[in-house]
């Protein structure tokens, strides 16, 4: 993964590719300090493809790091609640600073820093919540944030002497003249958009998120790449993925793995759908082999399926059958006749934004509830 090893660097930056995050790394390399920009990876971000561009382009080493696992486990609960969508934005932050902590006397660095700016984002970079990042994670005492300096109490990284303050931004607000005249300043015209590119921010890919975290037991990042595959459809624990069109369908068929159902029309063009088996049953643990799909599952699946092909719903209309053959987990295939239906008993659905909205809604009733639970104990420690 890194082709750093041995050297030593002063400063880690969490480097998203964006444009502040590029900034951060320019206005420390012009005092003269080494630099390395920290890509952070998870099922829901990261471009480890641009690694070489950001190189060439800017002149910022970059090191990917990988912490989907630690990623996911925190998405699970985060302390610090989601924002308008699935995005846990302080507790995305407080995890990387934390980790990128961790890995300073590797690269012999004295300090971390970030792009943020002061009131930027309304959840993460109000001074309230910058001051809470800071201290969950532990990073207090070695975290600069170089482009709203100006605006922010002195960090030690200043007071030291190791990094010149006068010659440090005062950035703040939403706005992006300040970040624009910067970037003139250092002769970037590459300017990259400034979109975050956290797909848990985004509408449509949280929807499809949530019944995966709510289903299965021990989700991976197989099961987020999966998500984003053509339509994605819901009958309580069990789960279809359908193409759209052929690129789809070729991408469904790569994505099966051993234990997935694959489901196609016998006779007509039509999709490709994928069944993935991680239902997990009641009582047992995660990691558990999964449980094959009732034959009734089965069948009211197939006829969902087949609904999407004009040419099957056709030949159902003029009363003849319509064959779909599905690979089961030990790779054979086999036919189920069926009679092409949208409308099924087990009530195929798509995610949508008002399960997504219900979900947060009684998983802040349930953190709060928690937190007032815990408040009583400390009370009742205090008084013993």
């Amino acid at each position: 993964m890194s082709d750093h090893s041995g050297k030593t660097f002063d400063a880690l930056v969490l480097f998203s590719g964006g444009l502040d995050s590029i900034l951060a790394c320019k206005v420390l390399q012009e005092q003269g300090l080494r630099v390395l920009g920290l890509h952070y990876m998870s099922p829901f971000f990261g471009k480890p493809h641009l690694v070489d561009h950001w190189r060439h382009t800017y002149g910022i080493d970059v090191e990917l790091v990988d912490v989907r696992r630690q990623y996911l486990e925190m998405l699970a609960a985060p302390v610090n609640g989601y924002g308008k969508h699935l995005n846990p934005c302080v507790d995305c932050k407080i995890l990387m600073l934390a980790h990128a902590r961790g890995l300073l006397p590797a690269y012999g660095a004295k300090f971390l820093a970030t792009g943020e700016v002061l009131g930027q984002r309304p959840m993460s970079q109000r001074a309230d919540a910058l001051n809470r990042i800071r201290k969950s994670a532990g990073v207090s005492d070695v975290l600069l944030r170089p482009l709203s300096a100006g605006k922010l109490d002195p960090t030690e990284m200043e007071t030291s002497g190791l990094v010149d303050r006068s010659r440090l931004p005062a950035i703040w607000g939403r706005g992006r003249r300040g970040q624009l005249e910067l970037a003139a300043h250092f002769g970037i015209t590459d300017i990259p958009t400034p979109a975050g590119g956290c797909r848990l921010a985004e509408a449509e890919p949280a929807n499809r998120y949530l019944p995966i975290l709510t289903h299965l037991a021990d989700p991976g990042p197989k099961e987020f790449d999966l998500s984003h595959l053509g339509r994605q459809y819901w009958a309580g624990p069990y789960w279809l993925s359908i193409g759209r069109k052929e690129a789809d369908n070729a991408a469904l068929e790569a994505a099966a793995g051993p234990e997935d159902l694959l489901l196609r029309l016998r006779d007509f063009p039509g999709p490709m759908a994928l069944g993935r088996q991680y239902v997990p049953a009641e009582g047992i643990e995660p990691g558990t082999a999964p449980q094959a799909w009732p034959e009734q599952v089965l069948l009211d699946a197939a006829a969902f399926v087949a609904s999407y092909s004009p040419k099957a719903r056709a030949e159902a209309e003029a009363g003849r059958p319509v064959g779909v053959i599905i690979r089961s987990a030990n790779g054979t295939w086999t036919e189920r006749v069926i009679t092409p239906a949208r409308t099924t008993p087990l009530g195929w659905r798509e995610p949508k934004a008002e399960d997504l909205t219900a979900w947060k809604k009684r998983q802040h009733a349930k953190m709060e509830q928690e937190l007032r639970l815990r408040q009583k104990l400390w009370r009742e420690r205090e008084r013993d």
